[in-house]
C-alpha cells in the first residue's frame, strides 16, 4: 500500500511464525502479507476432510452396531439349537429303552411260544389218553383168553354187560399183572394179584356204560 514503510527483521520474522502456525506459506514480500486477506478458507479443507471422516467413522460404528445386533442374534439361535439337541437326545434315549423292552418282549414271546408248543402237544396227548375207552377185568385166570385175546372179548363182554358193541374192535393195548408188571407165571398163584386186559374200543361212551354196570 502507498506510504507504507518497509518491515523491519523481528517483524518479518513474527509474520513467517504466524504463518507456519496458520499451516500457509509466509509473504515474501510487506506487499504480499499486505494483500494477502486472512480467512477461513485455507481451514475449508480440513474441515471438510474431517468431516468425511467423521462420516466414515459413523457409518463403521453403525455397521458394527449391526454386526452385533446378528451376533446377539445368531447366539440365542445358537442357544435354542443346543436346547433342541438335548430334547432330542432325551427323546433318542427313550426310544432306545423302548425298543430294548421291545427286544426283551419279543424274546421272551418267543420262549412262550415255544412252551405253549410244548403244553400244546402235552394236553393233546392227556386228551388223546383220557379219550381211550380203556375197560379192565378183575378175577379172570391166567391165560384164559388163549391165543386170541381180542376174540376171548369179543364174545365175553357182551356176554358179562348185556350191551351191544359194534365191530370193528380195535387191537389189545396190553396185557399184565397188576402191580407186577413184567412178570408172567407159568402157573396161577392164588396170592398174587388178579390179572387184567386193557381193550381200546371203537366207541368212547362204552366205557362210561361199563362203569355204570360195575358200580
Amino acid at each position: 500500500m502507498p506510504g507504507n514503510k518497509p518491515l523491519g527483521k523481528p517483524a518479518r520474522q513474527l509474520l513467517f511464525s504466524e504463518a507456519l502456525r496458520q499451516n500457509r506459506a509466509p509473504p515474501s514480500t510487506p506487499q504480499e502479507h499486505m494483500t494477502h486477506q486472512p480467512s477461513d478458507m485455507a481451514g475449508a479443507p480440513q474441515g471438510a476432510t474431517m468431516d468425511r471422516i467423521l462420516q466414515k467413522i459413523s457409518a463403521v460404528g453403525r455397521r458394527l452396531e449391526g454386526m452385533d445386533s446378528r451376533m446377539i442374534s445368531l447366539t440365542e439361535e445358537t442357544k435354542s439349537m443346543h436346547l433342541d439337541i438335548a430334547g432330542f437326545q432325551s427323546r433318542v434315549a427313550t426310544l432306545e429303552q423302548r425298543v430294548t423292552a421291545v427286544e426283551t418282549q419279543t424274546t421272551l414271546t418267543e420262549d412262550r411260544d415255544q412252551e405253549l408248543l410244548y403244553l400244546r402237544n402235552k394236553v393233546i396227548d392227556l386228551e388223546d389218553r383220557s379219550r381211550r375207552d380203556n375197560v379192565r377185568f378183575f378175577g379172570f385166570p391166567e391165560e384164559i383168553e388163549g391165543a386170541d385175546a381180542q376174540s376171548f372179548l369179543e364174545n365175553t363182554l357182551p356176554q358179562l354187560t348185556g350191551l351191544a358193541f359194534d365191530p370193528p374192535w380195535r387191537s389189545k393195548e396190553h396185557t399184565h399183572w397188576a402191580l407186577n408188571a413184567g412178570r408172567v407165571p407159568t402157573t396161577r398163584d392164588p396170592s398174587s394179584p388178579a390179572s387184567y386186559d386193557t381193550q381200546r374200543h371203537a366207541s368212547f361212551y362204552k366205557k362210561h356204560e361199563c362203569r355204570a354196570l360195575s358200580l
